[in-house]
């Protein structure tokens, strides 16, 4: 191989590296707003079934207490 077919040779591989570079940029930039939008979008998914659970919740302790209440007032009088 002479200098001359080398010189042109790592030319091209540094170019062919920088357009590959450029691409990977490129896409993670376009990568990274989705990324933060799917991120807005589940956390206001997981606070809205946090409020399910929470409700949930209250239903199945008030449900359970007020039987109990009415069991107590079936009692001895």
């Amino acid at each position: 191989m002479n200098p001359f077919e080398m010189v042109v040779l790592i030319i091209a591989i540094i170019t062919i590296g920088r357009i590959i570079t450029s691409r990977m940029k490129t896409r993670e930039a376009t990568l990274e707003p989705k990324a933060m939008e799917d991120n807005a979008r589940l956390r206001s998914e997981v606070s809205q079934l946090k409020e399910r659970i929470n409700t949930l919740e209250r239903i199945a302790v008030d449900k359970s207490r007020r039987l109990a209440d009415e069991i107590d007032s079936l009692g001895p009088r």
